[in-house]
């Protein structure tokens, strides 16, 4: 049986009242019949709440409101040794370029956060998303610029760190994804938003690995 766990920033963990789309791809995968359980320490929206759209799911994850590779780094050791956690998803990076590092920098810390979690799982399956630009890049052209540049060492990590026996995969950002669309903010995801970064994941998962299907909703 897959151990997933979700790993990002605010995108992920979502704020009271949203489904987030880690309830969207827990129902994806249930309903392709993958056996899995779904793990974590945290299960709170941002704030604390458990206000979620739907509750009846498992709402364990590693995600938070202003977290990025940097924070998450020194965390995935302990938390995938003590729960288990055998596959990945992550989405982070944003904050990072936001807020705290670098594009080089934030790469550092992507490689940082491998090592740790091998060290409590050697055969450990990540998936990761690349960052989505979000309304700051519109204006912002050396934000974008670092957005575009991390995306590209990001990809170079990826393809420098996969073992056979502990795979990395670069998902694909959604080709759809409109922030203006698929946003309530130009950041965070609408239930729209949701349903496009469950099925990168999804479908990265089904084409590369074969797990799941190819996403639906």
């Amino acid at each position: 049986m897959l151990r997933f766990m979700f790993v990002g920033d605010s995108m992920t963990i979502g704020g009271a009242g949203e489904h987030t789309w880690r309830h969207r791809m827990w129902r994806h995968l249930r309903a392709t019949g993958t056996e899995f359980t779904v793990v974590g320490p945290r299960t709170a929206l941002h704030g604390g709440s458990h206000d979620y759209a739907d509750p009846d799911f498992p709402q364990h994850h590693l995600a938070g409101w202003g977290e990025g590779w940097q924070h998450m780094a020194p965390l995935i050791g302990d938390a995938v040794a003590s729960t288990g956690a055998d596959t990945l998803l992550i989405s982070l990076g944003l904050i990072d370029l936001g807020f705290y590092t670098d594009a080089e920098q934030t790469a550092g810390n992507v490689r940082r956060f491998v090592g740790e979690a091998r060290a409590a799982n050697s055969a450990v399956r990540m998936v990761l998303l690349p960052v989505i630009p979000n309304i700051r890049a519109e204006s912002d052209a050396p934000f974008a610029a670092q957005v575009a540049h991390f995306n590209t060492l990001l990809a170079k990590a990826v393809a420098d760190l996969s073992q056979p026996r502990s795979p990395l995969l670069l998902a694909s950002v959604p080709e759809s994804y409109d922030i203006h669309e698929d946003t309530y903010d130009g950041t965070h995801p609408n239930a729209s938003g949701e349903h496009k970064l469950a099925g990168a994941f999804a479908d990265a998962l089904h084409q590369a690995w074969g797990v799941g299907g190819p996403y639906t909703h």
